[in-house]
Parts: structure tokens; sequence; C-alpha cells
């Protein structure tokens, strides 16, 4: 019985020094000590806005100023990292993005957005339906609307010529229509006299469906789709195999996630990548709510969705639209449309939420820790929306309208006033002011040549934050930055144009304490770049590449 003791507690000696000398590895590892010198660091710190060097231990910084200084405060075994001058920034937050989407399989066939001529597309419609023979739903994307609305013949005509026996559904390239053809249409429910549903229209020629499912219309039968796969639409792996890498390729270490389906479990997959410590950026959801959802089942729902105990992964913001999009005559405006492509009794754009329910979800939700994430694209619906927050919010929320595309002047000092943050595009080719002619045809040429008015919002002292959309818009934030600051009379300064991606994002997602800019204290989160964005011509910044990504103190990539 003494010898059993005797060994027993040998065993037990032994796994308790090998605890401790677990826990000691875990520390020094935690404690690591990496200095990064002779940079030429911009800060986004007010007090100090350059240095040459940054310590960073384990995953904080310790020390941000000179390199000479910073030998001085640096122990024996410390990793040194000679930046040879390159620029350093703190890492890139995109608040306004669909990564989740981007990576999913959901889509089996791409068609082409130039194509103009609708009919070229059933050869490929019929190409992509015997490669996947054994799919219930063939669902595509990347037409434009307007070769459909151009097209000669009856565009349902034109679907069903390519597929009947199966439901198609296509995404056009903005995901604000979708083209289906009959089988789609009778799974959906749809007739020739079904009522349009919020936020939605279910387009006729001459009383008969063409096939054109307008808005919330068209997501509702997508979301159909999605929910009959068999599969989780290879979300998951998608995130892991290629949106995580291309976030830290193009140094984004912060994201808003713009619109997460909570009816289809995608926040459970977000759960699960953060449970299995495969987030290497941080992430905000902004759940989706949803238009044609029973408020009060939704509202209590959503309240028990709320979740911000994980570092990396926040459930803290809901995300809806006020209005629909400008080429497709459904963006809110305060005067009608130019042309009329639906027949309907008012011709001045859609609601998914009206500004009074917009009201009432911002009193149910803002007290439970949620900011709103709110689409808004045309004069009525940004006004519509600021007055939603002004009745129904707080000093508190965060809010924050996103597009803002076309902005009465009036409204332009109710951002600062409200504390809104006005969240822009500006790295897709349409909002560059040699593009803006474009939309005179539906808008006149008053609200079709101030498009985006950055520069009219800050000098109002508005908060601005500068975001993707990807995949809408490119994900590369040089291009969003270059075209921030060559936007003609509606730019910003470069320096403005960082914060937009950097400290302005942080606040908005409640963390601007913590990242966000290269302090002592903060948790480090930063990218190297191959060019000096501050010394190079402003139409070279697109062609900044990102040399190494650092998160949370780790280096997560390398070029």
């Amino acid at each position: 019985m003494k010898f059993i003791i005797i060994i027993l507690s040998i065993v037990l000696t032994s796994k308790s020094c090998d605890k401790k000398e677990d826990e000691l590895l875990s520390e020094s590892i935690k404690e690591k000590e990496i200095l990064y010198f002779n940079g030429k660091i911009y800060t986004v710190n007010s007090q100090m806005p350059w240095a040459e060097a940054i310590i960073v231990k384990g995953n904080e910084i310790a020390f941000v100023g000179s390199s000479q200084e910073a030998e001085g405060k640096i122990g024996k075994s410390v990793e040194r990292v000679d930046l040879k001058g390159k620029l350093v920034l703190p890492g890139f937050h995109d608040v306004h993005m669909h990564p989740m989407e981007v990576g999913s399989n959901t889509t089996v066939f791409t068609l082409n957005e130039d194509e103009a001529n609708a009919e070229n597309y059933i050869s490929e419609i019929k190409k992509a339906s015997r490669r996947n023979p054994d799919i219930d739903w063939l669902i595509g994307f990347g037409h434009s609307i307007n070769t459909l609305l151009e097209s000669e013949r009856n565009p349902l005509q034109i679907i069903d010529d390519a597929v009947s026996d199966r439901p198609v559904i296509i995404m056009e390239q903005t995901s604000h229509s979708m083209w289906v053809n009959s089988k789609a249409l009778e799974l959906a429910g749809i007739t020739n006299t079904t009522a349009n549903p919020q936020g939605g229209i279910i387009m006729k020629d001459d009383g008969d469906l063409n096939g054109i499912l307008i808005d919330n219309a068209g997501d509702i039968v997508f979301q159909q789709a999605l929910s009959e796969l068999n599969d989780t639409y290879g979300e998951y792996d998608g995130m892991v195999s290629y949106v995580l890498p291309e976030l830290a390729k193009n140094g984004i270490t912060s994201v808003c996630d713009a619109r997460t389906y909570w009816k289809r479990n995608q926040h459970k997959t977000w759960i699960n990548l953060a449970n299995d410590k495969k987030l290497t950026a941080r992430f905000n959801l902004g759940l989706w709510a949803y238009p044609d959802e029973n408020d009060e089942n939704q509202l209590r729902r959503l309240k028990e969705l709320y979740n911000v105990n994980n570092d990396l992964l926040k459930i803290n913001q809901i995300k809806l639209y006020a209005d629909g999009i400008t080429h497709n005559t459904t963006a809110a405006l305060h005067s009608d449309y130019k042309v009329n492509f639906f027949g309907l009794n008012s011709n001045n754009g859609i609601n998914y939420f009206t500004s009074n329910r917009i009201k009432k979800y911002i009193k149910e939700l803002e007290n439970i820790g949620f900011d709103f994430h709110i689409h808004a694209i045309g004069n009525r619906g940004i006004t519509e929306a600021l007055n939603a927050i002004e009745q129904g919010g707080t000093s508190n929320g965060r809010h924050r309208l996103t597009h803002v595309e076309m902005i009465d002047e009036s409204d332009i000092n109710r951002f600062k006033s409200l504390n809104v943050t006005a969240d822009a595009q500006v790295a897709g080719d349409f909002t560059k002011p040699n593009y803006w002619h474009e939309n005179e045809h539906l808008v006149g040429s008053t609200l079709a040549n101030d498009l985006i008015p950055i520069k009219a919002l800050k000098e109002a002292g508005a908060r601005i934050t500068l975001s993707s959309d990807w995949n809408v818009s490119s994900l590369n934030p040089f291009i969003g930055i270059q075209n921030a600051v060559m936007r003609s009379f509606q730019d910003i300064s470069l320096e403005e144009a960082i914060k937009a991606y950097t400290i302005n994002g942080a606040y908005t997602m409640r963390q601007e304490e913590k990242v966000g800019s290269i302090e002592k204290g903060k948790l480090a989160d930063f990218i190297v770049l191959d060019k000096d964005i501050f010394s190079i011509p402003v139409n070279k910044i697109s062609t900044t590449k990102v040399l190494i990504t650092i998160f949370n103190g780790k280096l997560i990539y390398k070029k």
C-alpha cells in the first residue's frame, strides 16, 4: 500500500511539474517580445502621428516611438524585425462586406454582365444545367438587369427555353434582383395575382409574370432555394480556405459582416469558426432584419442572438434596408424617377423598412446593445433613416448609414448632430465622378451629379468610414483610398481616407480603445506596405501591396 502511495505521489508530482512547465511555456509565448524598427510608421494617433519603432509583447503594443529610444526598452531575447524604411499603418477595418457569401459555393455558374442580348444566355444556362444534373435548384449569378429589361421577348420565356424541368434562379450582379424560371415561380407560389411583398416587386409584362423579381421579392425566393439545398454551401470551408487568407493579404484585420442570415443559421457557422480558433480578423455580425418577418417574433429572436462574449466575434449589429438601389429605380427618392419600370401607383422607390418601423426596431434593440447598419441610397431613404434614429435612438447608439449616395443638403449636418456614421463605398467605378452622368436618365442631373458627397459630409463634421461591399466592389482598400482622394469636388485628404479605414471603423465596431491606431497598450494589429502612399503620385496608390500583416501580435500574412 505504501509503495502504491509513493508511486502515485511521484506521478502526481510529475504531472504537476509538466503542468507548470506548460504554463511557463505558454506564458513565454504569450509574452514574446518583438522589436519592429527602422520604419515609417503612421500611427493614426493625433498625439504622435509618426514613429519609427514598435515593440510588441504578446499581442499588445508595449512601445511606439523612435528606434533609438526603443533600444533602451527591450530585453536580451527580443526578436528584431528591420522594417527597412517601409510605411506601416494600423490594420484596416472594412465595416461593410459579405465575407460568408463570397466564400460560399451557392452559385454554380456565372453569366457575363456585359452581355447585351439576353437570348445569348440560353446556351450558358443549358451548359450549367448539364454540368450540374443532381442539384435541385440551379443557382447562378452575374447578369445585368438592363439586359433583361431591353430584351425583345419576355425574359421568362427566355429562361424557360434554357431550363424548364427544375427551378433556376440567377442573381443579378448587384444582388438586388433575381431572374427565375416558371418552375421556380411555381415552387415559390408566385402567380399573376400574387401581391408584392414588403420591399419587393414581382415584375410583369402586360399583367403576365416576366421572371424578374425585384429586391426582397427575389431575396425571398433565393432564401427558399438555399434552404432546400442539402449542404451548408461550403461557407465554413470557404471562409477558411479563401476569405480569411484574402483579408490578411489585403491588410484587413477587422470586419463587419453586412448581412448575417440567422434564419439560415449563418451565425452558427461564425460561432463554429470562432470556437475552432480559425478567425484571423475581428468580426462584428450584422443580423439581417427580414422585411417580411413578423416584428414580434423577429425582435424576440434578435434579442436572443445578441452575444459579445468572444474576443474576435461579436453579434452586436442589425443590418436592414431602408430602400433599394438606383439603377432599378428602387432607391427611395423625394421625387419621382424619370422612367417607370413597374407601372405602380408610386414611382419614387420602395421601402424594405419604413421610417416608423426602423424607429420601432431601434427602440427595442439599442438598449440590448445593438448598433444599426442601415442601407440607405436615395435621398428619401436617407432622410427617413435619420428620422428613425433621431426619434428612436439615444446618445448610446453608434448607428451608421451605408452607401449614402444621394443626400439632401438639409440632411448633411444631421450626421454629426445625431452621431451617425456615413459609411461610403468608393472603390467601384460607378462611384467615380466621370460615371455619375449614367444615372441622369433615371434621377435627373442634380441628383446624379453629386454622388456620395464625402467631402461635404467631412466638412460638416460627420464621421466617415470607407468600405468595400465585397464582392460588389474590390476588396483592396488602396483602390478605395485612391478613389477617395481623387473624387473631383467630393474628395477627402489621404489622412482622412486612412482614418476612414482604421480608427473610424474601430469606433463603429466599438473597439477604438483596443485597435484602429498604433498606440502603447493597444492590440498589435498593423500592416507593412511596399510603397509609401504619402510620397507616390495619388493615382498610383491603388498599386500598393501589403508586405506583412500582423494580427493580434502574430504574423498572419507575408508577401
